[in-house]
C-alpha cells in the first residue's frame, strides 16, 4: 500500500507544481502597495545583461582541441586553440602546419579538426570545447581516434557516447566539430539592438497580450516611451542602463487609475536571455493632512479639567496615523491558475482514493486470514477430540480399588498402579513358585 501511494505522489506532484515554460521566465513577483499622490520605484536589475563595449570582445568566443592519450595518468594535453578574431595557436612544434583550423570557423560555424600525415602519437580522444565567455556558454564534443597499418581496417563507427575513427598510417582525417548557431558565427549587424528592456501596464481585467507598453530601452542608447497620457509624464529610469545593469522604472504622483500590473522584460536576442519580472501596484487612499495647531505667545491660564486623553476617550490611538503595509507575495500565473487549482484537486482526490483501496485491501486480507485460522483451529479440535475418544480407558475409582484385596510383594508395583489407575497386576507368590520348580 505504502508503495503505491509513493508511486502516485511520484507521478502526480510534478503535474501539479509543474508551470507551462515558454520563451520568457518569470522570476520575480511582488505585490506593492502605495499611498495615493506617493512616488514608487519598481526595482529591476540583472548583471547578465550588461552592455560591455569593451575592445576584447573577439576573445570572447573561443574554441580548443585538447587531446588524452587514454595513458595511465589520465593527463589531456591542449594541441591548439583559436578566437573569433581568426588568431590561430598551435602548442606543439611538431603539429605546425600539420594540424589545422579553417580561418572561417567563425563565421560558417565549421570548428572540426584537420590532421595530415597521421602517425601513432595521434591515437587517444580528442574533444572539441567551445566557449563563450560572455553569455556564459559551454559545448564539448569528443571523437576517438585509432590509427591502423591495415586498410581493410579503416572505418567510422558510433560507440554509444562518441565517434569512432580508425584511420590508415600517414593519411589525412578531418575530426568533425560543427555548431552553425549564429552564437558561435560572425557578430550580427545592429548589436545595440541585441539587448531590449522594455516596461509593459496592465489595467484591471485586462490580459497580458493586450497589455500596453510603457517604455523600450535599447543598448545602443536609444529610448522609445509609448505609455498612456496619465502615465507619460510620470515615469523614468535611470541613466545609461545598460552600463550597471539597472532597469527600475520610477512612477510620480500615484493615482487610482495607476493601479494594475507593471511588468519588466529583459531580452538578450544574441545570447538567448529572456526574463520577465511582475510588480501588482495597489493605491490605497492618501491620508488627510491634520491642521496645524495654533502657536501664542503666552498661554492663558487654564482651569483644572479633564486630560487630553480623557477628551479623545481614552484611545491613544485617535491621533496616530496609520502607516502604509508593504505585502509581498508571490502571484501565480494567469493563464495557469486554474489548471493549477484542478490539479490540487486531482491529485487529492486520487491520494483518497488510493488511500481508501489501500485500507479496503488491508481488512479484507485480515478477515481472510482470521478465517483460515479458525477453520484450521477447529479441524485440530475435532482430531483431538477423536483421538481422545479412541485412547481413553475407563479408570477405576478409589472405592473399587477399596474392595479388592490384594497382597502386594513389592511396592514399586503397587506404586504405579496407583498412579496409572491400571488394574493391579496379578499376584504371584515366589515362594510356591519355587517349590513348584523344585518339584519338578
Amino acid at each position: 500500500m505504502f508503495l503505491t501511494l509513493y508511486i502516485a505522489v511520484s507521478l502526480f506532484t510534478p503535474l501539479v507544481w509543474t508551470q507551462s515554460s515558454g520563451q520568457t521566465v518569470l522570476v520575480e513577483a511582488k505585490n506593492i502597495t502605495v499611498r495615493a499622490g506617493s512616488k514608487v520605484v519598481l526595482p529591476c536589475q540583472n548583471q547578465r545583461i550588461v552592455w560591455r563595449p569593451d575592445r576584447l570582445r573577439e576573445r570572447q568566443r573561443v574554441v580548443h582541441w585538447d587531446l588524452n592519450r587514454n595513458r595511465a595518468d589520465y593527463t589531456t594535453e591542449r594541441i591548439l586553440d583559436m578566437y573569433s578574431g581568426g588568431t590561430e595557436r598551435v602548442y606543439n612544434a611538431y603539429n605546425k602546419g600539420r594540424i589545422t583550423l579553417s580561418k572561417d570557423a567563425f563565421t560558417d560555424g565549421n570548428f572540426s579538426l584537420t590532421i595530415h600525415n597521421v602517425d601513432m602519437n595521434d591515437k587517444g580522444t580528442y574533444t572539441c570545447n567551445l566557449h563563450h565567455h560572455y553569455c556564459k556558454i559551454h559545448q564539448s564534443i569528443q571523437i576517438q581516434l585509432n590509427v591502423t597499418k591495415s586498410a581493410r581496417k579503416e572505418r567510422r563507427v558510433w560507440d554509444g557516447e562518441k565517434s569512432v575513427f580508425v584511420v590508415l598510417v600517414g593519411s589525412s582525417v578531418v575530426l568533425p566539430c560543427v555548431n552553425r548557431r549564429p552564437l558561435w558565427r560572425e557578430w550580427l549587424q545592429d548589436e545595440g539592438q541585441q539587448q531590449v528592456v522594455h516596461w509593459d501596464f496592465q489595467a484591471p481585467g485586462v490580459s497580458r497580450d493586450q497589455a500596453d507598453r510603457l517604455i523600450d530601452l535599447y543598448a545602443s542608447g536609444e529610448t522609445h516611451k509609448h505609455a498612456p497620457h496619465f502615465l507619460l509624464d510620470k515615469i523614468n529610469v535611470s541613466n545609461a542602463p545598460f552600463s550597471v545593469g539597472e532597469f527600475s522604472l520610477t512612477v510620480a504622483d500615484m493615482q487610482p487609475p495607476d493601479k494594475g500590473l507593471y511588468s519588466c522584460h529583459l531580452h538578450h536576442h544574441y545570447c538567448g536571455l529572456h526574463e520577465r519580472r511582475v510588480f501588482r501596484v495597489i493605491v490605497e487612499p492618501a491620508v488627510p493632512d491634520l491642521p496645524p495647531a495654533a502657536v501664542t505667545s503666552e498661554a492663558p491660564p487654564t482651569k483644572p479639567g479633564p486630560s487630553q486623553s480623557e477628551q479623545l476617550g481614552d484611545d491613544p490611538g485617535a491621533n496616530g496615523v496609520e502607516s502604509p503595509h508593504v505585502l509581498n507575495v508571490i502571484l501565480p500565473e494567469s493563464s495557469t491558475h486554474l489548471l493549477h487549482q484542478a490539479g490540487y484537486i486531482l491529485a487529492v482526490f486520487l491520494l483518497l482514493l488510493l488511500i481508501f483501496i489501500g485500507i479496503v485491501v488491508a481488512t479484507r486480507q485480515c478477515k481472510k486470514k482470521g478465517l483460515d485460522y479458525d477453520l484450521r483451529r477447529s479441524g485440530r479440535n475435532q482430531r483431538t477430540e477423536i483421538e481422545l475418544q479412541a485412547t481413553e480407558l475407563r479408570p477405576y475409582s478409589p472405592h473399587s480399588l477399596a474392595d479388592l484385596r490384594l497382597d502386594y510383594r513389592n511396592n514399586i508395583t503397587k506404586q504405579r498402579a496407583e498412579m496409572n489407575n491400571y488394574p493391579d497386576p496379578k499376584v504371584v507368590d515366589l515362594n510356591r513358585e519355587m517349590e513348584k520348580l523344585a518339584c519338578k
